[in-house]
């Protein structure tokens, strides 16, 4: 029996010095419970959004850099289905326990509070904001059958047509969903929403001929207009954009268009404070990493840290900014 307890001794002091010596390889202090040192074992991230679309591949890039840097493998998981709330409503209802995180941002945390007129959540309480991840302009695309080469030219042509063509979103409260009825607003047109589970079956549509335009997540999108399959009239940032810098903000058509779609990394309500502080080190060691940081900007995403407070506050300020012009267009989901 001594023998026994001498043998799980050392193997529980060798067990221990090991995982002392990952967490100092990989540069992050270890958190140590009762649990043992986090992450101990898979994390699930929840993607509120279908497999296919930006915010899959931009979720799986830093999850692979956050798998790396933890020695702990983050599982990407999508959960589609109205606008990201389908996906939040799970993570709310998940452990508060760090195991289970997700992709929070505009479209479910900032947006869909004044679109929709229920919740299944609140947007502010139930959830833990550890950092922003990324931000990313959208852009207007629309089939080859439109003859509008400009957005001037888009908005003319519209206004001779009035009711007779729809844009595609990837779901109510999204913001492409956001993005199509700010420019309804601006511009002064009459178009039909088209609401998806995602943007890469909007897409598909597109490309069928069954919706006339769509405001995409720029690398959804670039996929289809570098091949010719889709024409771009415009982005939705203030600005052009370095990635396709031809193609004009509509704001220089439109002054004051600005939408772009920003993601938090977000857990359930009541992540312990330790847990909250290890999350937020290596969310800043992999949003800072010179890979990912280039890997983004090849998405057109700019990597983006901030501290729990700072994105909190950010959330806040984000739905002060949008609830008017939500309410502004008339977009209600009941």
């Amino acid at each position: 029996m001594t023998e026994r307890r001498n043998v799980i001794g050392r193997r529980t002091l060798i067990g221990g010095i090991a995982g002392g010596m990952t967490a100092a390889v990989l540069g992050a202090p270890a958190i140590v419970s009762a649990q043992g040192t986090y992450p101990n074992k898979a994390v699930r991230y929840i993607n509120p959004f279908p497999a296919g679309g930006a915010t899959d591949t931009l979720s799986r890039l830093f999850c692979a850099k956050l798998s790396e840097l933890s020695g702990q493998q983050w599982i990407v998981e999508n959960r589609g289905g109205s606008g990201g709330n389908v996906g939040m409503e799970a993570l709310m209802q998940s452990p508060p326990d760090g195991y289970t995180l997700g992709l929070g941002g505009i479209a479910s945390h900032a947006i869909s509070p004044t679109l929709y007129a229920k919740l299944p959540f609140n947007a502010k309480t139930d959830f833990t904001f550890v950092s922003r991840i990324w931000q990313l302009p959208n852009m207007l695309v629309v089939n080859l059958d439109i003859p509008a080469k400009t957005v001037a030219e888009l908005i003319a042509f519209l206004k001779k047509n009035p009711g007779k063509y729809s844009y595609g979103s990837a779901g109510n409260g999204t913001t492409l969903h956001l993005s199509g009825e700010l420019f309804k607003m601006m511009a002064g047109v009459d178009i039909l929403h088209v609401p998806y589970r995602g943007a890469a079956p909007a897409m598909q549509d597109l490309l069928a001929g069954q919706i006339h335009m769509i405001f995409d997540n720029i690398p959804g999108a670039l996929a289809q207009t570098r091949p010719g399959k889709v024409r771009p009239l415009g982005v939705t940032s203030k600005e052009r954009t370095p990635v396709v810098p031809d193609v004009p903000a509509i704001a220089e058509t439109l002054p004051g268009f600005d939408i772009n779609s920003w993601t938090t990394l977000t857990g359930p309500a009541k992540l312990p404070p330790d847990i909250i502080a290890r999350l937020s080190e290596l969310s800043k060691k992999a949003l800072e990493s010179e890979d990912l940081k280039a890997k983004f900007l090849d998405l057109a995403a700019t990597a983006t840290w901030s501290s729990p407070a700072d994105t909190a506050a950010y959330r806040d300020s984000e739905e002060a900014r949008l609830a008017p012009i939500i309410k502004a267009s008339g977009a209600r989901v009941e």
